[in-house]
């Protein structure tokens, strides 16, 4: 996906750096394929903000996304689309019976691809398989916990994961994070990358870029009272006062880890940190 800078005719235009979309082939999604979004602002039903920084931007309609791919026909790619809720692209697909459905597009996969599963067209990027039948070196993405949950891990654009052994009745996956997971065989993943490789690159350029994708500002705790944050009080531009920093609610931040025990823990071979 290549990217497009803008000449610096306004401070926002210096630094602004976004994708050029060319790779889109469909501007208006497939209506029956869409739901409502209703927003909340980040509040809860009692009306309270239990998610900092959220509210405002455009509004959006939700595009239903097949992650469970476990239809044995192949199907033709449609049209490559734009999906305001995530990062990737998704694909149109039909199938032979004229069934329509969103994937989520795979790096390489054009207008007027087959892709289906593994075991009628290859090894090749949007094809589905579990991942027992994978080969060793393999790599995948959108990646079922549970067999028949639906894809869970590996959904972000330019992310990708490899088929790393398999062990009796669980393959061993290294995620991006550089975590090793063990997932039952059972689970379906599908072959190569997430597209829209560039898009860690985009650089918004200005706040309300930001505030259209339904970002609010995020205040620094070091500016405000004491009686809001922890970091806040003294006179001037004073320190945090305290052996390392906190949230608004006093708990240790940027560091400390967070995960809590889970029953899926004996499934991790190796964490993503040492630490």
């Amino acid at each position: 996906m290549p990217l497009k800078t803008y000449k610096p005719t306004s401070p926002g235009m210096r630094n602004t750096i976004l994708a050029d979309f060319k790779e889109i082939t469909k501007g208006k999604p497939e209506k029956s394929l869409l739901r409502p979004i209703k927003k909340t602002g980040g509040r809860n039903n009692k009306g309270r903000i239990t998610v900092r920084h959220r509210g405002g931007g455009h509004k959006r309609r939700y595009r239903i996304i097949d992650f469970n791919r476990d239809r044995d026909a192949s199907a033709m790619v449609e049209a490559i689309e734009y999906d305001p809720n995530r990062t990737a692209r998704i694909a149109l697909i039909v199938y032979e019976d004229g069934t329509k459905a969103y994937v989520v597009a795979p790096d390489g996969v054009q207008v007027g691809m087959s892709i289906g599963q593994v075991a009628e067209n290859g090894v090749t990027p949007g094809n589905s398989s579990e991942v027992k039948d994978l080969p060793t070196g393999t790599f995948v993405h959108n990646i079922e916990l549970r067999p028949g949950s639906g894809a869970k891990m590996v959904r972000s654009a330019g992310t990708v994961a490899q088929v790393m052994a398999h062990e009796e009745a669980y393959t061993l996956l290294r995620l991006p994070s550089g975590e090793m997971r063990l997932v039952l065989g059972k689970c379906r993943a599908t072959v190569g990358q997430v597209g829209n490789l560039d898009h860690k690159n985009i650089k918004l350029g200005k706040a309300g870029r930001s505030r259209h994708r339904g970002r609010r500002p995020g205040v620094r705790g070091s500016a405000m009272h004491p009686g809001d944050h922890p970091h806040g009080g003294g006179e001037g531009r004073a320190g945090i006062g305290m052996p390392g920093p906190k949230t608004p609610w006093g708990k240790p931040a940027l560091g400390p880890r967070t995960r809590r025990k889970k029953s899926s823990d004996k499934l991790i071979v190796r964490r993503r940190s040492s630490r």
